[in-house]
């Protein structure tokens, strides 16, 4: 029986007007690799599952009844994979020919090396974060109230100055491209399942490195992430246009109690209201509306009615 090198899993949401695009260029890409490509849909209402029935051979298709959520719908595709390495690809991040041959010979030569992402660039070419740092009840609190100049020595969560031309040891990667170790997998699993969207691979890769193993940042290839395409369909999207704020307040709340214990979770809550009512006092000073304002109060609302509804940050919502 073949070993298969690589096995590709993509989670798919009402993103068909991707699909053509993305197995042509892991077609092209993968003429050095024995691959293993596993589709997830994830109850598409766009007709992805018969466009792919339809258009695509040689993959392996899962069809939910229900969306069940990016981490939960991988790990369904996990137990399929047969891959010495599995990569999680998101429908809006489109790889160069050389990313699929080159990260994969890397970490073949790099063995401490557990989780790797690459140097992600938007569609005008700029620079996106690739290589992260732990978010903390402390980062986020200045980085949301906007005092970080205040404390030029706290490592954000992003920092974008330095020079990403030399791969480097960081805490984690974007899940748009996601390279893992098999044996990272075998020993800490996948997502955890609790997290129906954002946080689950700052956890993955948080329980990755507590295992012993190093996540890298890879600038050698690049992938185009476009951002958001799943996240359009699903509900209204923050000022940033790629996020769902209900769901990744949710998982920000999940994170930090499972990861900082009930006490980590409380200082988060207060620093977060806090940097709220900071917001809203600098709108009023800049005298915006109060509909602008209020966003941040009602954001403050959100944090504790979703508290409540996890159970402490215990249990999702769906």
């Amino acid at each position: 029986m073949t070993q298969v090198d690589l096995s590709i899993l993509i989670v798919n949401y009402n993103t068909q007007h991707l699909l053509a695009k993305l197995f042509d260029s892991l077609e092209v890409a993968s003429t050095h690799l024995i691959t293993q490509i596993i589709v997830v849909d994830n109850a598409s209402n766009d007709n992805s599952v018969d466009w792919l029935q339809s258009h695509q051979k040689d993959f392996e298709l899962i069809v939910n009844a229900n969306n069940v959520g990016f981490g939960r719908a991988n790990n369904q595709g996990l137990a399929l994979a047969k891959g010495r390495y599995v990569l999680l690809l998101n429908t809006d991040a489109f790889i160069a020919e050389n990313t699929l041959s080159k990260t994969f010979l890397y970490m073949e030569k790099n063995v401490q090396c557990g989780v790797l992402g690459v140097k992600l660039v938007g569609r005008d070419g700029g620079l996106q974060p690739s290589c992260r740092y732990f978010p903390t009840f402390w980062n986020l609190f200045l980085e949301r109230s906007g005092l970080t100049r205040f404390f030029p020595k706290t490592q954000m969560v992003d920092d974008m100055e330095w020079g990403h031309d030399k791969s480097r040891s960081c805490d984690w990667v974007p899940g748009c491209y996601y390279l893992i170790r098999r044996e990272v997998i075998d020993e800490v699993g996948l997502f955890d399942p609790r997290y129906f969207l954002y946080y689950e691979e700052v956890d993955h890769c948080l329980a990755t490195k507590k295992a012993g193993w190093e996540v890298h940042y890879f600038p050698h290839t690049s992938v185009v992430h476009l951002g958001g395409e799943s996240a359009k369909s699903e509900g209204e999207l923050t000022h940033s246009g790629s996020q769902l704020e209900g769901l990744q307040t949710e998982s920000e709340l999940l994170y930090f109690r499972k990861n900082h214990g009930l006490y980590g979770l409380a200082v988060h809550i207060l620093l977060s209201m806090l940097s709220d009512f900071i917001n809203f006092g600098k709108g009023i000073l800049k005298r915006k509306s109060f509909t602008q304002c209020g966003q941040y109060l009602k954001h403050s609302v959100l944090v504790w009615k979703l508290f409540l509804r996890t159970r402490t940050g215990l249990f999702p919502t769906r």
